[in-house]
């Protein structure tokens, strides 16, 4: 089994992508990635595998200042589709937009094509787990959440056009502390090798 313990590592291209690990967004400090780290980030985000090159997929980065207002954006929906919201609740949904110095969202795009809609969706999640090899590639941690806001419409509609759909909230930052490798699967529960007819 490799090495994974050095979540640091980014030596070599196989050390970088068996470093990567997902941080807690509320964790997170600053430094966020720069404009141009940014742009390195987004543009290895774009070069993912893409059938009928339709890039079904959109990035909306939501700068610091317009943490607040979203935010507020934020409250305003959930008390519209959760009357009952208590304090706690709506204090938790303020709290989401604001954790981590950086944030993009990603949104699926689907296009008109006789490419199946799996198919692109399947590339709007390559677009975003690239995103976060590109953080991570960048020297930055990241954590991708989805919850109530990634599935509700009026969300939706504060970043993307109709018919779009959120595939997650990207949070990228520094890790305050070091990160804590989780539990992966067993290759032997997760992989096998296929002998046609000699399968029984």
């Amino acid at each position: 089994m490799p090495d994974v313990t050095a979540f640091n590592d980014r030596s070599t291209p196989m050390s970088l992508l068996l470093s990567r690990r997902s941080g807690k967004a509320r964790d997170m400090i600053a430094p966020g990635p720069d404009a141009a780290q940014m742009q390195r980030i987004l543009t290895a985000a774009a070069r993912v595998p893409d059938h009928g090159k339709l890039a079904p997929w959109r990035f909306v980065i939501v700068p610091e200042s317009e943490r607040d207002a979203l935010a507020e954006a934020l409250d305003a929906i959930y008390v519209a589709e959760k009357p009952d919201a208590g304090r706690v609740e709506r204090e938790a949904v303020r709290a989401f937009a604001r954790q981590a110095p950086a944030l993009v969202v990603t949104l699926f795009r689907p296009r008109e094509s006789h490419i199946p809609l799996a198919e692109q969706a399947a590339s709007a999640v390559s677009a975003t787990m690239t995103l976060a090899h590109g953080a991570h590639a960048e020297g930055f941690v990241s954590c991708w959440l989805t919850g109530w806001a990634a599935y509700s419409p009026a969300v939706t509609a504060l970043f993307g056009a109709p018919g779009d759909s959120i595939v997650g909230f990207m949070f990228l930052g520094t890790a305050a502390r070091p990160l804590e490798e989780r539990p992966r699967p067993d290759l032997g529960e997760v992989v096998s090798v296929w002998r046609g007819a000699s399968q029984s």
